[in-house]
């Protein structure tokens, strides 16, 4: 049985790169990046992405345990998946990137960096996860790219749907409840993330899951995402989710990103802020020259600050709270 965390890690390929079992087929793509067919019939194509933050490992320790019982036959396999590790080099590493931080760089952003490791692995992902898409059946389209956060947060799980021009799928933001998420924020602008190279250039149902704050392997309490692992595992074995009886799910919108422009930029907050911190109107957050941001609502919520981005990058995002009314879906 093949091991995808431990032959990932050992940067050497499989000795076999296909196989049956009794229940799926299974070939190594190259690096981290494996793609698994039922024997059966089926109506969706999956991508489950994990590491492309190289110390973010309760996902990859989720996603790892999900394809090891696919293997075992302990899980049924309904549904056409990719499984992909992003970015094994900062795996192996232990740290969120090597150089530049992949996320940004989808959607051919990875032209706009020097030709590295990292910015060829942008483009293998891309080029991955296209084939995928565009081959087989015509079946519903989705992926999940799961993360951990840099900070603690006043939300421990919550999901991040990328910026598109059409309605978000409705079973979907279903899923997400289900899985009991605490927050669902949804972008306004173009970004250079992964998910949103699914949406925008694949039209998937594509989001980020953030599953807790980034730990060292064998310290996440695996059992805090309970609901994630469950929701995962009946999505790709195709049994009926459970419904949530508690309608807790907060929805925000993305109304400032804060952009590092200057070398000599202050993101006004603690280091050991948590996300989704509240401020009120008039509160200074950001100052660099020519330029200042004060918060703008009556209140607005911080997400990801990170004064030590690189200059270009933002350094966090702003949120306002809305009704889920306000979301589009179809």
């Amino acid at each position: 049985m093949l091991d995808f965390l431990a032959v990932t890690l050992s940067g050497e390929p499989p000795q076999i790169v296909q196989g049956k079992t009794d229940t799926l087929h299974w070939q190594w793509l190259g690096e981290g990046m494996l793609i698994l067919t039922p024997h059966r019939d089926y109506s969706q194509s999956i991508v489950i992405s994990a590491g492309i933050h190289g110390n973010e490992t309760a996902p990859i320790e989720i996603l790892n345990q999900l394809v090891t019982d696919l293997f075992s036959g302990k899980l049924p396999l309904a549904v056409r998946l990719l499984v992909l590790l992003g970015n094994p080099a900062a795996i192996i590493a232990g740290k969120r990137y090597i150089n530049n931080d992949i996320n940004r760089m989808f959607g051919g952003r990875y032209q706009n960096y020097p030709s590295d490791n990292e910015t060829q692995r942008v483009e293998e992902l891309e080029k991955v996860i296209s084939a995928f898409f565009l081959t087989g059946h015509q079946t519903a389209r989705l992926h999940y790219d799961l993360h951990t956060a840099i900070r603690g947060s006043n939300h421990t799980r919550f999901a991040l749907l990328p910026y598109q021009q059409t309605p978000y799928s409705a079973a979907m933001v279903r899923w997400l409840r289900d899985i009991e998420l605490e927050a669902l924020v949804m972008h306004t602008s173009a970004g250079g993330t992964f998910a949103h190279f699914s949406s925008e250039c694949h039209q998937a149902a594509s989001c980020t899951l953030e599953l807790g704050k980034a730990l060292p392997f064998g310290e996440n309490q695996l059992s805090n995402f309970n609901g994630v692992s469950r929701g995962l595992r009946t999505l790709v074995s195709g049994e009926e989710l459970p419904a949530c009886t508690t309608e807790t799910m907060l929805f925000y919108r993305v109304v400032k990103s804060l952009l590092k422009q200057h070398s000599d930029f202050t993101l006004r907050v603690a280091d050991d802020l948590v996300n989704f911190t509240r401020f009120p109107q008039g509160t200074l957050l950001t100052e660099q020259p020519n330029e200042y941001y004060r918060v703008q609502h009556e209140n607005e919520w911080i997400l990801f600050p990170n004064p030590k981005v690189a200059l270009g990058l933002r350094a966090g995002i702003m949120l306002v709270q809305m009704d889920e009314s306000e979301l589009p879906t179809a």
